[in-house]
């Protein structure tokens, strides 16, 4: 029995590569015929098959279910009642498998020996001598030649490996990670084994050796295809420096970083070519429209009572992206909601601020309501954009608003003169399969800062107005969106959508509020319709697509939000539906959009003379 146990172990080693060559990979026990523990296994008797007679026509032969039963020794009937392997099976080829994966089961618990070493098939049975053996476990293992700091990056931990039972999915895990550090470190071609190995009964020592091999630096980036986009650039933007040791990591990371760029689009993976010590890496990238111009007008209802007739609104928008080839960004848009008020945004991106990977982007916001206030909003961001962990901000940004006009008062006003400072963090992921048109994937946007909220006093204002009031307070801000983009058999793509905002301030003005209706917003009601403290909108939008980038939809949008002002407080839950079609022009991408909705704060019910009719033309260059 000893002798027996020992040529198993020997050889279960032998086949998960411990006692072989050091260049083993991941490797876990095998079912090979030649394997020494599994002599049953590998080449069981056929099952007794029927002789027909030789006057009966053929006939198909159909499934034959079977009754499995596993003889065992005593002390190893628990442990094998563990597996909850099936007592019936369908057919003999079901068996075999049910005794492969029970014996692979059991070796994957450190059981190395375990195997079956006699199949018996009767008619409606099969009988399998099944031997269990010793849990292994491991003595020690210690570190060969790796270094410490290798070691503790790998996740080895002494007492993980100390008087444990000897699991072969642990050790082929530890060999990955070891292998990936040493990818990442400038060794490409790294092999690790298990070095001085020593089998006292059935406990396992050793210890863990690794060949480097050559070291390989980094010798450039070389760009095929059709794009402008300078090496230089991407040089800096991928982080892969000639003459840098060799990563692995950000090669995997740079198809990730490739894809979050809407003006390139990546047509394979990225190759890498060996030679002289060297690691020269190809990007197949061609350049995609991305530069913008829109331009939508909108048809509404006059808002105001006393006249009759519509009103239109304009949105224009200009993005200017991957400037000169350095990825730089441009963008501006104006919009005009309403008869009187006007907003405006402007925008730069910069990546690779002095050489880093860091994006700086400044933007400025104005919006002027009517004769009542303008807000203007400048802000300044720092970006750190990964491949997997997606988009990190950290952002400053300033909010006044100054009122415009105001007539003789002897109490305050629902407007005030305030201007709010914060800072703050955002976080942004995506792996959409388009950035312009998705029909699978996900995206997750979060935003929060907190900051000091500074009430000024109007000369056009008494100051006994402001008696008693705190002009000083700390307010939190947060946004949230989320969107989940499901295909729908052949060309239908199911949009799911959640956006959320809020302010967090125990005194709110309304020049303070977040806005809230129209196309980008809540459909199905007048630009900036309502002023909330704090909204939530869920949208599901239905897209049946009749080309690569056109589409007709259906959508509903449903929203609640909160009106909390000083003296001025209630909740709504507004509803917009519509429908709508996109399609490719000559010019540029066409949209229409027919929208209504019904919101109680407002009085709007759905019905033809309160629906609004969107069009516009958005033409990439």
């Amino acid at each position: 029995m000893v002798i027996r146990l020992l040529l198993r172990c020997v050889g279960i080693l032998a086949v998960s590569g411990l006692l072989g060559s050091p260049a083993a990979r991941s490797q876990t026990p095998s079912l090979n015929p030649a394997a020494p523990n599994q002599p049953g296994l590998a080449t069981p008797p056929l099952p007794p098959r029927d002789t027909p007679s030789p006057a009966a026509a053929p006939r198909r032969t159909l499934a034959h279910p079977r009754v499995l039963l596993l003889q065992t020794e005593a002390a190893d009937r628990p442990i094998v009642r563990r597996y909850k392997v099936r007592a019936t099976v369908p057919d003999s080829l079901s068996a075999l498998r049910e005794v492969r994966d029970v014996v692979v089961a059991l070796q994957g618990d450190a059981y190395l020996t375990a195997s079956a070493d006699e199949l018996r098939w009767g008619r409606d049975t099969v009988r399998v001598r099944l031997y269990v053996g010793e849990q292994f476990r491991w003595a020690y293992l210690r570190n060969g030649n790796l270094g410490d700091g290798l070691m503790t990056r790998a996740g080895y931990r002494e007492k993980l490996f100390r008087q444990t039972p000897f699991l072969p999915d642990d050790w082929a895990r530890l060999q990955e990670r070891i292998l990936t550090e040493a990818e990442n470190q400038g060794f490409p071609f790294a092999t690790v084994g298990l070095d001085s190995v020593q089998l006292s009964g059935r406990d396992i020592a050793g210890r863990v050796m690794l060949k480097r091999g050559p070291v390989v630096m980094f010798d450039s980036l070389q760009v095929v295809g059709n794009t402008k986009t300078k090496k230089r650039f991407l040089t800096k933007y991928l982080q892969i420096f000639p003459g840098q040791p060799f990563s692995q990591q950000r090669v995997a990371s740079a198809a990730q970083l490739l894809r979050q760029l809407p003006y390139l689009r990546l047509r394979a993976e990225p190759e890498i070519r060996f030679a002289g010590g060297k690691a020269r890496v190809y990007l197949l990238l061609d350049d995609r429209p991305s530069n913008q111009f829109d331009a939508i007008v909108g048809i509404l209802p006059n808002a105001n009572a006393d006249q009759t007739g519509v009103q239109f609104t304009g949105d224009v928008t200009i993005n200017l992206r991957n400037i000169k080839g350095g990825g730089k960004q441009v963008g501006l848009q104006w919009r005009k909601t309403d008869a009187f008020s006007q907003l405006l945004d402007a925008q730069y991106v910069h990546p690779n601020f002095f050489g880093s990977p860091l994006e700086v982007a400044g933007t400025f916001n104005l919006y002027k309501q009517t004769n009542d206030f303008t807000t203007i909003q400048p802000r300044l961001q720092v970006t750190y954009p990964t491949a997997r962990a997606g988009r990190i901000s950290f952002f400053a940004e300033q909010r006044t608003s100054s009122l415009d006009f105001l007539k003789d008062t002897t109490v305050l006003p629902a407007n005030l003169d305030s201007q709010y400072n914060s800072y703050g963090l955002a976080y942004a992921w995506a792996n959409l399969d388009d950035l312009f048109f998705p029909h699978r994937g996900a995206l997750l946007q979060l935003q929060s800062a907190v900051g000091t909220k500074t009430i000024s006093q109007n000369i056009q204002l008494r100051p006994e107005l402001y008696a008693g009031l705190p002009m000083r307070s700390t307010q939190y801000t947060f946004a949230l969106r989320t969107e989940r983009y499901i295909p729908v058999k052949r060309a239908g793509v199911l949009l799911l959508r959640l956006r959320s905002e809020g302010l967090l301030n125990p005194r709110l003005y309304t020049n303070d509020l977040l806005r809230l209706g129209g196309l980008n917003s809540l459909r199905g009601f007048n630009e900036n319709q309502f002023y909330t403290s704090s909204f939530a909108v869920a949208t599901a939008e239905f897209r049946q697509f009749i080309g690569a980038d056109s589409y007709v939809f259906l959508f509903a949008d449903q929203a609640y939000l909160r009106h909390d002002v000083t003296n001025d407080r209630f909740s709504d839950q507004p509803t917009g539906l519509g429908a709508g079609l996109s399609f490719r022009t000559p010019a540029g991408l066409f949209q229409f959009v027919y929208s209504a909705g019904q919101a109680r704060s407002i009085g709007q019910q759905f019905g033809l003379s309160n629906s609004k009719i969107h069009f516009g033309l958005t033409s990439r260059f």
